[in-house]
């Protein structure tokens, strides 16, 4: 299947405005295994008919990792040149598969003037299920299998959104079994803050591995993540254990593409 990614610009250019901006994110654009989810989403987006489009080479880091570092400076002017283009192209609704460009845009770009709708992509699909766009009846692709949910810092504890995800994971005819530390009282994965992008600090033990051992204890066969950053740490800790052979670590969107046989 062709996928079909317009940018704003060329939107613009037939005098036409989408209903949602997809913000696709550093991680979406520019990792490998990330790119996946990106993909998984724009199908999804494609079959539902959904009128969305991309900032393409417009679009620039939220600042996210910089404001954690301590940089406010840098997310300063990356926020303001980001707000500058989306305001340019009036744009009103934003989704996004990652839980950090989602935390930023939705809580600290208006105090800089960039005031937008901002749902994260699980919300998105939510919607479309529930409004008859998309249907998973009869689908058997994850039928009965374990699936455990990772909860993203920036999605869960930042921003309280718990049931969408595992509303998908239930539409899959999946049984969805809980770590012992879900929901408001996850574990970070260990990459946000940007940790990600750091040495490990003393310790005597990496937190993802952690988080693993939780995911390990559910007895769940496939990982659900919502964050890309997660999929990482988690697919790293599963590969500590010797165990990507029997564990899958996917997104909660490619569960869904995958299901509806995209």
């Amino acid at each position: 299947m062709r996928l079909n990614v317009p940018t704003m610009s060329e939107m613009m250019a037939k005098g036409e405005t989408p209903e949602i901006l997809f913000w696709v994110g550093c991680a979406g654009s520019f990792d490998d295994r990330a790119k996946k989810i990106t993909k998984a989403l724009v199908k999804i987006l494609n079959h539902c008919k959904v009128s969305f489009a991309v900032l393409g080479t417009e679009e620039s880091c939220t600042g996210d990792p910089a404001k954690r570092a301590g940089n406010e400076f840098t997310f300063q002017m990356q926020a303001m040149m980001n707000i500058q283009v989306l305001d340019g192209y009036d744009v009103k609704r934003i989704v996004t598969g990652c839980p950090h460009c989602f935390n930023t845009l939705k809580n600290e770009y208006p105090e800089l003037g960039g005031k937008y709708e901002v749902i994260h992509h699980t919300q998105l699909i939510q919607d479309l299920i529930n409004t008859g766009k998309l249907g998973l009846e009869g689908s058997q692709t994850y039928k009965g299998k374990k699936i455990t949910f990772h909860d993203p810092c920036y999605l869960g504890r930042a921003n309280d959104v718990y049931e969408a995800p595992r509303a998908l994971i239930e539409k899959l005819d999946a049984e969805l079994v809980e770590m012992k530390r879900c929901k408001t009282n996850g574990l970070c994965c260990g990459a946000g803050g940007a940790q990600m992008f750091k040495e490990a600090e003393k310790g005597n033990k990496e937190i993802n591995i952690e988080r693993t051992e939780d995911a390990l204890e559910s007895n769940a066969e496939i990982i659900a993540t919502g964050c890309p950053f997660c999929n990482t740490m988690m697919t790293d800790g599963i590969k500590n254990f010797n165990k990507e052979n029997d564990i899958q670590v996917l997104d909660v969107a490619e569960l869904i593409a995958n299901a509806a046989e995209l």
